[in-house]
């Protein structure tokens, strides 16, 4: 079978301009894609090339695909790149056809129908694959992906677009053969399968669409606010081949920007000046309902675009998911942010915003479980030293005031793998972790109570905090709970000793002495003279001056140091030592007494006794031989007695009593106004002096119950001639309150701690301002002595405590 292959004269006009009108109908005839802001389109134009090759030398082709094509571009009105652009690329096709249909000699006369159509495949796949080669390549980088992706999306429909052109090419060179008068069949015949190809194509485009809608919508199911929007850019500019997308947030003032390559810019104004000029399609973020609009999406392109219906609804669709999402989004981050609030409220402290208790125990749990491989773990509890008076003195909101201040200066001396905790009111705790050594912890210590010896500020006042601190290694055993514990321990210590900081000692800890066999060490403790005494002076309030000083008992372990007494009595006053213990005390209480007299200071000595030893007949003997060994008149002892004693005992012990008393010895009732038999036991037992309890003396600046168990027990005092001692005595307002309560005598560390016998008597030899007997300045000039006469006060004392400063 033949085909006519050449023309019978070159100046056939009517044959160019037919292939003119072909490559500019098949040029016109196309089937559009938007890719951004520009349209590209599927033409027929390699099947216009295809059959002018079979009836026409391939430069006239050639030639009349350049005409065509211009003509097509001048009627579609497109821009001058892209008609250079498509008259050079289908240039290039027909000449590449051209050529391919010369090295076959396709002008040959074919001897059958199977020849022919293995020529016409050959050079319409050539001609096919140029214009592939030539157009894929703009179209993905106008799209922003890969060739090798842009190449294989669709590839299903282009073959089958190939397939349905390249039969249309075979129909009309059949046609050509048989009659060529019935070429003007072709056009409708090319127009029914366009259309058909058409339709095609536009429904898988539409189903491409509406699944890349579907993983975009996908693609927004999360729950991070940022990971939304920038997953709504990137899918919007691809979804809908944007240049750049913009999201605006009413809520926060928030703006995205980017394309399908990421953010480009992120939280900046929605006023910016934006690269990307030219058309503008927004979107509402709102609801199916439009009842919540929570911003704005803004598509952006380069040149004039104008979307289609489908693209449209595609965008309200994707509107109204982005705007779920990021509701979604933003409840999620606000359900977290107060979970996180609650969850910092209950592990830190609402006023100071250090960890608090139960933080400090988390963590310090977790530190415990690895200290081996970091380093020493330690703790320092800090207490703020009368604090109380800063509440009831300046009130509680300048008390605030001062924990705020003194957290923001535990924060700052500590390192910065340190740990600072309230624990609660007044008292601090610092965790202390990788230390290389536990001798590291007092030097660290020493900073954090440095930091709080400058005065705070308050409100134009300087206020000065001392503080008490005690510091504890990391235990073995027993975890955070006994680390605080022992740091509670050391803090203790320190203020019970007046000092500023003390380290825990197993030897000083009342828990661990509890398990000690005390009993089955006591007759080697009194052979061995283990048990010491201290002293602490009593003071004339007025004049500052010494009348007397307390003995108090302490044992000198050899092992576990210095033990309270309150440890160890009970054991002593079991075990049947109590008179050789009592006989060690009473001795070592009347050396210090001859020393001081030796020395020109005369003062009486003052012995707690306990009530077994007054249930002892042979007690009152050995009083006086005492007395009598170390050449002392008996009025030099006085004994102080406990409200322990009770009723059912005063029997026998008012016979032991009474021989003392009867001797010179005074006696003395102690802690007076603790117990329930204060007033029977003054009605049975003839003392000489009442001691007020030191928790008396210390609430009574603030609680008006113990003011006046201290006004009673002075008028008590007065009524029956008795000298009253105040306990406890501590600062100086305390002392000038209770002598203008007509108060004689307090002890306390005011004046003194319990200290041995050779210290008090260097502090008598020294005396205060160069006075020597005195522990105290004066409270009045010399000139100006006031006399206290029983049953009167001293004058302008008013019927209630003063107020004391702090």
């Amino acid at each position: 079978m033949a085909v006519r292959r050449g023309l019978e004269s070159p100046n056939d006009i009517a044959t160019g301009i037919t292939l003119i009108f072909m490559v500019a109908i098949a040029a016109i005839v196309k089937v559009p894609v938007r890719i951004r802001s520009t349209t590209h389109a599927i033409s027929w134009t390699e099947t216009a090339v295809v059959v002018g090759l079979s009836v026409a030398p391939a430069s006239w082709v050639v030639l009349s695909t350049a005409v065509g094509m211009a003509i097509a571009a001048a009627i579609l009105h497109l821009p001058p790149i892209k008609t250079a652009f498509a008259v050079s690329k289908n240039v290039l096709v027909a000449g590449g056809a051209g050529a391919v249909a010369a090295v076959v000699d396709w002008r040959a006369e074919p001897a059958d129908l199977g020849t022919v159509l293995g020529f016409l495949a050959l050079i319409y796949l050539v001609a096919a694959l140029l214009d592939d080669f030539l157009a894929i390549p703009v179209i993905a980088l106008a799209s922003g992906t890969r060739i090798s992706r842009q190449f294989l999306d669709n590839l299903d429909l282009r073959l089958i677009g190939f397939g349905v052109r390249f039969v249309v090419a075979v129909c009309t060179l059949l046609i050509l053969k048989a009659d060529p008068r019935l070429l003007l069949a072709v056009p409708p015949l090319v127009l029914s399968l366009h259309l058909a190809y058409s339709t095609r194509v536009r429904g898988r485009t539409e189903q491409q669409a509406w699944q890349r809608l579907a993983r975009t919508t996908d693609a927004l199911n999360v729950v991070d606010l940022d990971k939304v929007l920038t997953s709504a850019v990137t899918q919007a500019a691809e979804l809908f081949s944007a240049d750049q997308v913009e999201i605006e947030l009413r809520d926060g003032n928030r703006t995205v920007r980017g394309g399908a390559d990421g953010v480009i810019t992120y939280d900046g104004s929605g006023d910016e000046p934006t690269t990307v000029d030219g058309t503008v399609v927004p979107a509402p973020l709102e609801g199916h309902d439009r009842a919540v609009d929570v911003g704005v999406l803004r598509l952006r392109f380069r040149g004039p675009v104008q979307l289609s219906e489908r693209e449209r609804y595609t965008l309200q669709t994707f509107a109204s998911a982005l705007c779920t999402a990021v509701r979604n989004a933003q409840a999620y981050a606000e359900l977290a942010r107060v979970a996180e609030d609650h969850a910092y409220a209950a592990s830190h402290d609402a006023l100071t915003g250090l960890a608090n208790r139960r933080h400090l125990l988390e963590r310090g749990t977790e530190q415990l479980s690895v200290r081996h491989a970091d380093g020493v773990t330690a703790l320092v509890l800090v207490d703020l030293n009368h604090f109380k008076e800063v509440n009831d003195t300046l009130g509680h909101a300048a008390g605030d005031q001062v924990l705020v201040q003194v957290a923001e200066r535990l924060r700052g001396a500590a390192q910065g793998d340190d740990l600072v905790a309230r624990l609660g009111g007044d008292e601090f705790a610092v965790l202390l972790r990788g230390l290389p050594a536990p001798a590291v912890a007092a030097h660290r210590a020493e900073g954090l109570l440095a930091a709080l010896h400058e005065p705070f500020d308050l409100d134009g006042m300087r206020i000065s905090v001392e503080a008490s601190g005690g510091i504890a290694a990391a235990p073995a055993t027993g975890g955070m709970a006994e680390l605080l514990r022992r740091a509670d321990v050391a803090m203790y210590q320190a203020k019970r000793a007046g000092q500023r900081i003390s380290t825990y000692a197993p030897t000083r800890d009342t828990a661990d002495l509890g398990r000690l066999t005390l009993g089955g060490e006591l007759p080697r403790a009194v052979a061995d003279h283990e048990f010491t005494v201290n002293f602490q002076p009593i003071v004339d309030l007025a004049s500052g001056e010494v009348t007397a000083a307390e003995a108090l008992a302490r044992w000198h372990h050899p092992t576990h140091g210095m033990i309270d007494p309150l440890r160890f009595l009970e054991a002593v006053e079991r075990s049947g030592l109590l008179p050789a213990f009592a006989e060690a005390i009473l001795d070592q209480a009347l050396i210090a007494v001859t020393s001081w007299r030796d020395a020109g200071f005369d003062i009486p000595v003052a012995v707690n006794v306990s009530p077994r030893s007054l249930l002892d007949a042979r007690f009152p003997g050995s009083v006086l031989a005492r007395l009598r060994a170390h050449d002392l008149p008996a009025d030099r002892l006085v004994l102080e007695l406990t409200e322990t004693l009770t009723l059912s005992q005063l029997d026998v012990v008012d016979r032991v009593l009474s021989r003392l008393r009867d001797e010179g010895v005074r006696l003395a009732l102690d802690d007076f106004g603790t117990g329930y038999s204060s007033l029977s036991l003054l009605s049975r037992i003839p003392v000489h002096e009442l001691k007020i309890d030191r928790s008396f003396v210390t609430a009574m600046e603030s609680s008006a119950e113990a003011a006046a168990v201290i006004r009673s027990t002075l008028d008590l005092g007065r009524s029956l001639d008795l000298t009253v001692v105040a306990e406890g005595v501590e600062s100086e307002p305390q002392r000038r309150a209770l002598w203008e309560l007509g108060c004689a005598a307090g002890q306390g560390h005011l004046f003194s701690r319990p200290v041995p016998a050779g210290t008090l008597l260097a502090a008598l030899q020294r005396g205060s301002g160069g006075s020597p007997g005195t522990l105290a300045p004066p409270l009045y000039d010399a000139g100006a002595v006031i006399r206290l006469a029983p049953g009167r006060r001293p004058p302008g004392r008013r019927d209630r405590l003063p107020h004391l400063p702090a």
